[in-house]
């Protein structure tokens, strides 16, 4: 297993990062399983685990504290804080009022007195970034948090929170969540080199695209709207709408890549999202314990520049195939009464 530094901390992670995201309700309820899950991982090398409070509403941080319980200093914990956690309407975002309150509840499901990465799942628009900025660094000050980054920020907003925090002398972002695939690569355009040029380190999610990068989905037959992942997310499934469309095309074409190279087509796309020079770790959801032992075995695959060549030629650097798979849009886009003068 290769080690990268996480941005400017000093701290050594491993290139793949455990996700715990499909441990518990949300994908694998056996609870053994998952442990057993977790155990490899660490065997295998992988000292990095990523979470968030939100995943099955608690349940995978419970899952982690407890696998890594007797070794927790030997692992790098991160776990994110601002999706909705309860009926009331301040139990969510990136306020003082909820990271103070919400902090507590992850450090007891965690079983552990710290969090090495605390992250800022998605931007809160409603909240001021040095509002955030300024509980974030009193958790470090309190020693409750070691580091804190953000997920899924548009350019501006990071470069918005690291002069924040340098004209507030508070402590900034470190690293940065985005999703990165071949199939998803728009973050080649601003997001990566601006976490290069602020020095922050760069945790890639969901490298597989959410399995179309498994080989799962080859034709429009192999996509089932009904039930699972697909049918909570058909904006970013269904075979209906032009992205998707295009992606099933995509993904038939990055295959035969990978049978030229005799690669199974997931291991393609891992070694693609680490072979840049930005990424610091890329993360792994695996559900059962069969998935991560094959994703483990890409670990030391390394990509030719004439097949990285290739693969440039069929998804263009810089392009989203579908922008659903972006993971956020700003409310200057999916809230019509902002792009519109009020009617006379």
């Amino acid at each position: 297993m290769l080690y990268n530094n996480l941005g400017s901390t000093g701290i050594k992670v491993s290139a793949y990062c455990l996700g715990a995201m499909m441990f518990g309700a949300w994908g694998n309820q056996d609870e053994n399983e998952c442990i057993r899950t977790i155990d490899l991982a660490i065997d295998s090398g992988i000292n990095f685990i990523d979470t968030a409070d939100v995943y099955s509403n608690g349940e995978s941080e419970r899952i982690v504290g407890k696998a890594i319980s007797s070794k927790r200093d030997a692992i790098v914990l991160a776990t994110k804080v601002h999706g909705v956690m309860g009926s009331d309407i301040n139990e969510r975002g990136n306020s003082r009022r909820w990271i103070t309150r919400e902090i507590e509840s992850s450090l007891k499901r965690l079983n552990t007195d710290y969090i090495d990465l605390y992250q800022i799942h998605r931007p809160d628009p409603s909240t001021e970034i040095g509002e955030t900025l300024s509980v974030l660094t009193d958790l470090m000050h309190q020693g409750k948090i070691l580091s804190f980054g953000s997920s899924t920020f548009d350019p501006e907003l990071i470069v918005e929170a690291q002069w924040v925090a340098e004209k507030r002398n508070l402590e900034r972002f470190i690293c940065e969540q985005p999703p990165y695939s071949l199939l998803t690569r728009q973050i080649e355009r601003s997001i990566l080199p601006t976490c290069a040029k602020y020095n922050m380190g760069v945790i890639a999610w969901s490298p597989l695209a959410g399995g179309w990068l498994s080989g799962k989905y080859l034709k429009e037959s192999d996509i089932d709207l009904s039930s699972g992942r697909a049918g909570r997310l058909p904006s970013r499934y269904d075979p209906a709408l032009p992205g998707n469309k295009l992606k099933i095309a995509k993904v038939n074409e990055l295959l035969k890549i990978a049978q030229d190279i005799d690669v199974p087509l997931s291991h393609l796309a891992m070694s693609f999202v680490l072979s840049h020079p930005a990424v610091t770790s890329a993360i792994i959801g695996p559900r059962t314990l069969p998935q991560l032992e094959d994703i483990l075995q890409a670990a030391d695959l390394e990509l030719s520049d004439e097949v990285l060549d290739r693969i440039d030629q069929i998804v263009l650097p810089g392009e989203n195939l579908n922008t659903a798979d972006g993971g956020w849009q700003p409310p200057s886009l999916t809230d019509v009464n902002l792009r519109r003068k009020p009617r006379r």
